[in-house]
């Protein structure tokens, strides 16, 4: 009897007294205690509060811990999350959410889906099978089959970090695992990425491929060890075994930068820095330095340029085709 009144108490304080850390008010239409399970039951209509956290569903269960303090609250049915900082929301839709009243950590399992809103704008969208929701340090990690969307920006991946300041703006998101980056008519593929917001980099390392279609509607291929974009000022920087593919052109180098045309400001300019070769056909230059422009379609080579060109006759002189003249 002691044990019962005991645990009553409890849920009494816990679902309208302020307790001492934090507030913590939970309503429902019906709730019970279940001894041999050490669980609080919640039935229809449940909301739950905790600080800036709210949690909305029809059934949720509490698990209590040995000193009969809540632990974990468990949403079932399709519940839904939110926190609001400032002008910033954040919400949490999935089948189950585990919410730890303790370490204020949030896990979504099952068609889970977060959005951040500035105001009534969704700014980031994010699916995953699994995302979990440190509200601490404003760090999110999704698994599974992982979409983001962000402005312009599509991202796909096997993870993805989301990091936020203490206001919800948005800091840093990384993916890994087969992860890709698609832009309007650009696409990426890399080990890793990592986006920051504010700088509008992205930086992608490991097997790294980029495939832009041109002003022109032609497709350019890129492939590197390291690749980075400047969003902002519209350059491409890439390192590490740099292949690039444009119609008849195939150029090789250490390191490349990718500027726009001035004009048009579109990516039209590729610099080949340290010993580069550029092949067109059965030709291939190789040089210190090459610059590659695509709109008009030309190159130029410069410091200690060598041309090899292959396949020029049998080899043999007698029916190469090829004579001085004696």
């Amino acid at each position: 009897m002691k044990r019962i009144l005991a645990i009553l108490t409890s849920v009494i304080l816990v679902t309208g007294i302020a307790v001492s850390a934090s507030d913590l008010v939970i309503d429902s239409k019906s709730q019970s205690y279940a001894e041999s399970e050490n669980k609080i039951k919640f039935v229809g209509d449940v909301k739950v509060s905790v600080d800036d956290i709210r949690v909305e569903g029809q059934t949720a269960d509490v698990n209590m811990t040995e000193n009969q303090q809540p632990d974990t609250a468990t949403f079932y049915d399709k519940p839904y999350a939110y926190e609001v900082k400032k002008n910033k929301k954040r919400e949490v839709k999935a089948n189950i959410l585990k919410v730890s009243l303790i370490t204020k950590i949030i896990k979504a399992e099952g068609d889970t889906q977060s959005i951040v809103y500035d105001g009534k704008t969704p700014i980031v969208v994010i699916n995953a099978d699994m995302q979990e929701y440190d509200t601490n340090n404003g760090i999110m990690d999704a698994d599974g089959t992982v979409t983001i969307k962000y402005k312009d920006i599509e991202t796909f991946s096997n993870h993805a970090t989301i990091k936020t300041d203490k206001n919800g703006d948005l800091k840093n998101i990384t993916l890994t695992g087969n992860a890709r980056v698609k832009e309007q008519n650009n696409e990426s593929f890399a080990d890793k990425f990592v986006y920051d917001p504010v700088t509008e980099i992205l930086v992608a390392t490991g097997n790294t491929t980029s495939n832009a279609t041109m002003e022109s509607g032609e497709k350019l291929v890129l492939k590197s060890v390291y690749q980075e974009y400047s969003k902002k000022k519209n350059i491409y920087n890439a390192s590490g075994n740099v292949r690039v593919w444009y119609q008849d052109y195939y150029a090789v180098g250490p390191k490349i930068t990718f500027y726009p045309d001035k004009t048009t400001g579109k990516p039209n300019e590729i610099y080949f820095t340290g010993r580069s070769s550029i092949t067109q056909g059965v030709r291939t230059i190789y040089a210190d330095k090459i610059r590659m422009t695509l709109e008009p379609k030309d190159f130029q080579a410069t410091g200690n340029t060598r041309t090899v060109i292959k396949n020029i006759g049998s080899g043999n002189a007698e029916d190469s085709g090829m004579t001085l003249g004696l």
